[in-house]
């Protein structure tokens, strides 16, 4: 008897620092709770730019050739919500655990996150993934969106770390997709005082037109200045990951403010003036991934209107152009890099 050959699968992989190779793969197997995925659109995140760069992120590096790309939606193949277009969560938390337990579960130390070593990401035609992780889409949000909501689920954590709530004046320093989010869902929010810095003119661009009210291009090699326009504000949020970032961010706090890290230092390591933070008696919270509910309230926010997404999309590319996608997000020459694993190059 002939056996039928196994699916193909169009997958591409990092193998080492700038090392993108795509080749053809057997399908993934769903294991026990997931469904597989036709994978329609992947926005490519800082973080796949420290993959790239260095083969790794923080302390996590490359164990074996991985697939990036945690921002992802698609289509479901299998299963009773067959062909129900979806967006992820891409941190598959343990559930078990006294952190998971207490409703914290992005903070779970046993996830799974797709594209963190050794975790396969969605940079491939399809993929199994926890149906419980798999969100449905309103027609509102199109494919190509549909990455930005993970964005703009951190966004929200973000917001809530910093306390912010209307009638504040609130900073966002370093205004790339993660900055952006911030700044739609601060208007979203009712802050309607939103100063953003970036050293690129098209991001500063971005955050005016996305409800910026001071937006300044900053040349990271200058003194940061203890005044700048805008400033004193209540919150500031750092999305850079750049010491410049978070050193503009507590100086531009006001005393007794709240300073939100969100930004991932490449190398592992944060600097900033002890002195300036400490006279202030400023807060200073990190913000790691979305909790539980996040994504939920991104869809309604984005599919009511209230945070735009599509405007944040720059640059779409077929998968067979991986290498070209990872260029624009390596040169910061866009906003939000999109792959279409079924477009046509």
């Amino acid at each position: 008897m002939t056996m039928a050959p196994a699916a193909a699968d169009r997958v591409v992989r990092l193998h080492g620092p700038g090392d993108i190779r795509i080749a053809s793969e057997s399908s993934p197997v769903p294991g026990a709770g997931e469904v597989m995925l036709q994978v329609t659109a992947v926005g490519l995140c800082g973080s796949d730019l420290h993959w790239l760069e260095d083969a790794s992120i923080g302390d996590t590096g490359l164990e074996r050739p991985l697939v990036l790309g945690h921002e992802f939606a698609g289509v479901i193949e299998t299963g009773a919500r067959r062909g129900e277009r979806v967006v992820a969560d891409p941190a598959h938390a343990c559930r078990r655990c006294a952190v998971c337990s207490s409703g914290r579960d992005h903070l779970c130390m046993d996830t799974r996150f797709a594209g963190l070593s050794p975790i396969d990401g969605a940079l491939r035609q399809t993929m199994a993934w926890p149906e419980h992780l798999l969100f449905r889409l309103p027609d509102s949000i199109g494919d190509e969106e549909a990455p930005l909501l993970e964005v703009l689920g951190i966004a929200l954590h973000a917001l809530d770390l910093g306390e912010v709530r209307a009638g504040m004046r609130v900073g966002v320093y370093g205004t790339g997709p993660v900055g952006l989010m911030i700044v739609a869902a601060l208007r979203a929010r009712g802050v309607r005082e939103i100063v953003a810095t970036d050293r690129l003119d098209h991001r500063v661009a971005a955050a005016r037109a996305m409800g910026a009210t001071v937006a300044e291009t900053v040349d990271p090699a200058q003194p940061i200045a203890a005044e700048r326009p805008g400033s004193p504000v209540d919150v500031a949020f750092e999305c850079a990951g750049e010491d410049t970032a978070v050193e503009a961010a507590i100086r531009a706090a006001a005393p007794g403010g709240r300073v939100v890290l969100i930004g991932i230092p490449s190398p592992d390591r944060t600097t900033f003036s002890a002195s300036v933070a400490r006279r202030k008696g400023l807060t200073l919270v990190m913000c790691r991934r979305m909790r539980p509910g996040d994504l939920a309230a991104a869809i309604r926010l984005a599919a009511a209107g209230d945070v735009p997404l599509g405007p944040v999309v720059s640059h779409r590319f077929a998968l067979d152009e991986a290498a070209a996608a990872f260029e624009v997000l390596r040169s910061r020459s866009g906003l939000k890099v999109v792959v279409e694993p079924g477009r046509s190059p």
